[in-house]
């Protein structure tokens, strides 16, 4: 007997706090689900996935596994993506490939979302979990303008708001639910008849091919978007500005993607880790002067090196304080 077909992809997205919210979830779907379910949950690139499989099948009737490449989508099964890779779809079978990060993440919730999009349309039912930062807002608007629904945790009650409060921000959701109310709403959606299919935008489709590695030249990431004044983080190479959609997001042709707020944080990062690098290279040089000056012969330090020792500690304790304030970390006492 061949395996029944789904008549809908439900695909949920979730980080922080998202092995408990997805227990409690999956707990709720019948055997007989009329969907394939596909996760992603932010892991770490060694972990392992099959104890998540574990402990989500021991909590469901549904079938659940790691998801493999050129797996044919089912009804009734559970599809969690391996930590490392991300988890796409394509003429109802599942890949797995380890292609560029998107908001810093692999597998990423906006890489699944976009490919259920792309390839299935009004038959998408989008799912945002708790979670931190922004992924899956991209990819559960985009869902939406290729036809299909959205549905977020309702983030008074998720471990981690930010992902949740992050889609209804910037997504017109179609449902706002607390985990035990979710389960019976997802089975409802996936039990009524698929809405019309509808085209689907070409530039999700141009997104999709992108992470499905099909194209990637500047000539078609040029298609999508107007060059920005900005390196990818990942790469170093030339970012686009996205044209479509109502949130503001930058790829490039190497298949790395971000948000504006991931780029912000990222920016952040950066500019932290050099200024600490050229406080640590400013007390190295006032401590070499200051040693220079106490050398056996030396006449001592001269009015000049000595203003230059009090300009660099100067320098090193305003470039510390400031560090401290702004990211909490490192060294906490002023130089002597």
């Amino acid at each position: 007997m061949l395996p029944e077909s789904p008549a809908y992809l439900m695909v949920i997205g979730t980080s922080a706090g998202g092995m408990p919210a997805l227990v409690r979830l999956v707990g709720q779907l019948p055997a007989d689900l009329p969907a394939a379910v596909l996760v992603v949950q932010h892991l770490a690139p060694h972990s392992s996935g099959e104890h998540l499989v574990e402990r989500l099948a021991a909590a469901t009737p549904l079938a659940c596994s790691l998801a493999a490449d050129g797996q044919a989508l089912e009804a009734g099964h559970l599809y969690l993506a391996p930590p490392d890779r991300h988890l796409l779809v394509r003429d109802g079978h599942l890949l797995v490939t380890k292609g560029p990060r998107e908001n810093n993440f692999r597998p990423a919730v906006d890489a699944l979302f976009r490919s259920a999009a792309a390839h299935h349309g009004a038959a998408v039912v989008g799912v945002v979990l708790t979670g931190l930062l922004h992924d899956g807002t991209a990819g559960l608007e985009q869902i939406k303008r290729a036809g299909g629904q959205a549905v977020v945790q309702d983030p008074l009650e998720a471990e981690f708001p930010s992902m949740p409060e992050s889609a209804l921000s910037n997504v017109e959701v179609d449902y706002v639910a607390p985990l035990a109310e979710m389960g019976a709403l997802l089975t409802r959606l996936v039990s009524a008849p698929p809405r019309p299919a509808g085209p689907i935008p070409e530039d999700i489709r141009l997104e999709a091919a992108i992470a499905e590695r099909i194209v990637g030249t500047t000539e078609q990431i040029a298609r999508l978007g107007t060059p920005a004044p900005l390196s990818c983080p990942g790469c170093g190479g030339a970012l686009w500005q996205l044209n479509e959609g109502n949130i503001t997001r930058f790829r490039c042709h190497t298949g790395h993607a971000y948000t504006l707020g991931t780029l912000l944080d990222d920016s952040r990062q950066s500019l932290e880790e050099t200024l600490w690098v050229a406080m640590r290279m400013m007390e190295e040089r006032k401590n070499l002067l200051r040693n220079l000056a106490n050398q056996p012969g030396a006449a001592g330090a001269s009015e000049a090196q000595l203003e230059r020792i009090a300009e660099l500690k100067n320098h090193v304790n305003r470039l510390r304080e400031f560090l401290l304030n702004g990211s909490g970390s490192g060294p906490d006492s002023a130089v002597s």
